[in-house]
């Protein structure tokens, strides 16, 4: 399922392989996942996603359970059918959902009973039903259902939380493992931002063999330094041959940092909401296309980008789309953001391969820095 094919001599970064039931050829790691909440990647077609050369995308159990609705995925052939994507795919467990609510969910040692946000019916996620509706999908990729702490939180609130994720873990094995279903499943170390409890945790996760272990309750609030410490405090425990999943994690940098400690697989909204919101990433660093200074840019957002938008629109014109309220401009910044992403991916996995990962890690941060030094030198 997972094969390690280089391995950095001076970092704890790793190339490989993940063999998957949906996809024709093995997803190379380390891979982005573009997150589509809803069976959407937000302003992209699934065309557009193989044509970046995506391999594997993310939905999301709580969104597709209230709408449409897992029993009529199932009926439609599945998640893959339902919205005509023929590569592989990931869902989460809908816990950091369901947790995120906070006061529309009740917690109990066999679940959380919740409120819709959509129209305050009640519903129960339990272990199992997490599980039940994943199968329904029939994602790639499942996860366990977790408790997700938030932040900041007294250590001995973690540390229950954490317990009580291990014991659901205990019940989503059991009940995956009496299916037929041939996905695999993840479990997630929780532990918040305490190394003693992340390590622990780890080691809990790792003692059920599965085939792939996440990394969850980071980017939840937390400083940058705080999760890098989390992710530092777990990866020692997580078994060497199998996946390691950083979830909701991140901007580039966090992605080159990650890496280099060990992490093989990467979800976030951030290319997509930014792309939506006006901001776009280039080899420099971020810039906000709505600002004026780009009001007579007749060149591409990032000269040295060969993505479709960069080759063919201009800064101007997709600033003149944002002040316009073009729905052509979330649809070509999040095009971009995404081409980024892929690109940065593929160097990566290259610099790896051929064994330069600190160097280009360290020489990628610093232009990512440029262009702030830049504007801050002009202002």
């Amino acid at each position: 399922m997972f094969t390690i094919s280089h391995k950095s001599s001076e970092t704890s970064a790793r190339a490989g392989f993940l063999s998957l039931p949906h996809a024709a050829q093995p997803v190379p790691t380390p891979v982005f996942m573009p997150v589509g909440t809803r069976g959407t990647v937000k302003a992209m077609t699934q065309e557009e996603l193989r044509e970046l050369e995506f391999s594997i995308i993310l939905g999301n159990t709580y969104h597709l359970y209230l709408r449409p609705g897992h029993e009529l995925v199932r009926r439609a052939g599945g998640l893959h059918k339902f919205i005509s994507w023929d590569a592989a795919m990931l869902t989460d467990s809908g816990g950091f959902q369901v947790f995120s609510l906070e006061d529309l969910r009740t917690i109990s040692e066999d679940g959380v009973v919740f409120k819709s946000h959509l129209d305050g019916s009640m519903h129960l996620f339990t272990p199992e039903r997490s599980l039940e509706i994943q199968h329904f999908l029939g994602a790639d990729i499942i996860m366990a259902f977790d408790e997700c702490p938030p932040y900041p939180a007294e250590h001995s609130a973690v540390a229950a939380a954490t317990d009580r994720t291990h014991r659901w873990l205990e019940r989503c094995v059991n009940y995956h493992r009496s299916s037929e279903s041939n996905q695999l499943l993840f479990g997630i170390v929780q532990g918040g931002t305490y190394p003693d409890l992340r390590a622990q945790s780890a080691q809990a996760i790792a003692s059920h063999d599965l085939p792939g272990c996440a990394i969850g309750g980071v980017s939840v609030g937390e400083p940058a330094e705080l999760m890098h410490e989390a992710v530092a405090s777990s990866i020692p425990y997580l078994p060497e041959d199998r996946p390691r999943y950083l979830m909701g994690v991140g901007t580039p940098q966090d992605i080159l940092n990650a890496v280099a400690e060990g992490v093989d697989m990467f979800d976030c909204v951030l290319p997509t909401r930014l792309g939506r919101n006006g901001t776009m990433y280039t080899e420099r660093g971020r810039v906000n296309i709505k600002v004026s200074r780009y009001t007579e840019d007749f060149g591409p957002v990032d000269p040295d980008c060969r993505c479709a938008v960069c080759l063919r629109y201009s800064a101007a014109y997709i600033r003149h789309l944002y002040r316009c309220n073009e729905i052509l401009a979330s649809r070509l910044a999040t095009y971009h953001n995404l081409a980024h992403y892929a690109t940065l991916m593929k160097r990566i996995r290259e610099a790896i391969a051929r064994d330069e990962y600190k160097s280009f890690r360290e020489v990628t941060l610093a232009r990512y820095q440029e262009l702030n030094a830049e504007l801050t030198s002009q202002s």
